[in-house]
């Protein structure tokens, strides 16, 4: 019978995150002395825990229990970790969804954050650096809630361009979905702006922004996807030519 690696893996995955017994016990859904008995190869991982600690890791089974993945040598996760974050040759996009965007604003540069998200490609995208979100609330009708918004990283405030729709992650307002506009006069704040009319165009710091992504592409289903009317659409346009005049007359 060829050897285990199952415990002595669980024991270097736990401790790769800087995780207790407790912890990672709680994370599995297990008690602690199990997660002991695993580490110290007094038992063999069941395999429900060996499939949520591969889900967790995003590893196979057959990984987990055929190859060491602390061996320095070939530092495994470290060059599964390399391949899997080439975002700018191989537009590998990390997926942000709801109940990650708390997380993504605390982790939003950690590597092994990122290394946790969902990925995914889209052939139609050009080289570049690209990250996923999911949206919430009707603020950017008619793009519906439940979208995923494709956004290309933009690294300078400079570089973004007015009117049009952004990814903003910030430290006062999370993460929105909003077109941008720059006041030439007054660099230290930017404007955030609704397609939907209902919603009052508001400013947020510069300073406080911590991420740029311009929208490339919007995912969502057929289903919740709005209809307009053409008075609808009127009723639209007017409201935005309102808009555009209070802040023609609020920068002039």
């Amino acid at each position: 019978m060829s050897q285990s690696f199952a415990g002595q893996n669980l024991k270097y995955l736990r401790k790769l995150r800087g995780w207790t017994q407790e912890e990672f016990a709680q994370k599995l859904n297990i008690k602690r002395s199990l997660v002991g008995a695993y580490e110290e190869e007094r038992a063999e991982p069941r395999i429900d825990v060996l499939e949520r600690l591969a889900d967790m890791f995003r590893l196979t089974l057959d990984e987990l229990l055929r190859k060491d993945i602390s061996d320095v040598k070939g530092n495994y996760i470290t060059k599964r970790r390399q391949l899997k974050l080439m975002t700018e040759t191989n537009n590998l996009i990390h997926l942000v969804p709801i109940k990650a965007a708390a997380g993504y604003l605390a982790g939003y540069a950690d590597i092994e954050f990122l290394d946790e998200l969902n990925t995914f490609t889209l052939p139609m995208l050009s080289n570049g650096h690209y990250r996923a979100f999911e949206i919430v609330g009707d603020s950017m009708l008619p793009t519906p809630s439940g979208s995923v918004i494709v956004g290309e990283k933009v690294n300078d405030l400079e570089d973004a361009r007015n009117n049009q729709p952004f990814i903003v992650v910030s430290r006062t307002e999370g993460i929105v979905y909003k077109r941008l506009e720059k006041n030439n006069r007054n660099k230290s704040k930017i404007t955030l702006v609704s397609d939907n009319p209902a919603y009052k165009p508001y400013q947020v710091n510069t300073e406080d922004i911590l991420e740029l992504w311009q929208a490339q592409m919007v995912i969502s289903k057929i289903a919740s996807q709005q209809r307009w009317d053409v008075n609808q659409l009127a009723s639209l346009v007017n409201n935005l030519q309102e808009q555009v005049s209070v802040l023609k007359k609020k920068y002039n």
